[in-house]
């Protein structure tokens, strides 16, 4: 398992994982994210992200963007330690990252508990 950083060649595999239906009910927004879309964003933002590599493979991704941590895990590489490790990476580099969590989200409040964070307040929204 690795971290590495964002280049092109990963933009298209987030925008297909971000736009997977067994991922999206973790985040917070859930629009489809088109390739035109991707590539405007990844041009501005990709220095922000970085990839998880399984044995080479993209496993997931982890951003910081305004200091919110965006981070996904490929359902086929969940229950290996990888988001925990994008999170330790993710804090060694952007230390002053939070992460907003849905309260349902039970799965990602544990997680980012087991990195040292803690809840401090909760937004209230409508679903």
């Amino acid at each position: 398992m690795e971290v590495v950083e964002c280049i092109e060649k990963y933009w298209e595999s987030i925008r297909v994982l971000r736009n997977d239906e067994r991922v999206l009910p973790g985040f917070i927004k859930s629009e489809y994210i088109t390739k035109e879309m991707q590539i405007k964003y990844m041009k501005v933002n990709s220095g922000n992200y970085r990839v998880a590599l399984f044995h080479g493979k993209f496993a997931g991704y982890i951003g910081v963007i305004e200091n919110d941590i965006r981070i996904c895990t490929h359902p086929a590489f969940q229950g290996r330690g990888m988001a925990k490790m994008m999170i330790n990476e993710c804090i060694d580099i952007w230390p002053n990252a939070f992460a907003k969590i849905k309260i349902k989200n039970e799965a990602s409040i544990k997680l980012f508990e087991s990195c040292g964070f803690m809840k401090k307040f909760y937004i209230l929204t409508k679903e």
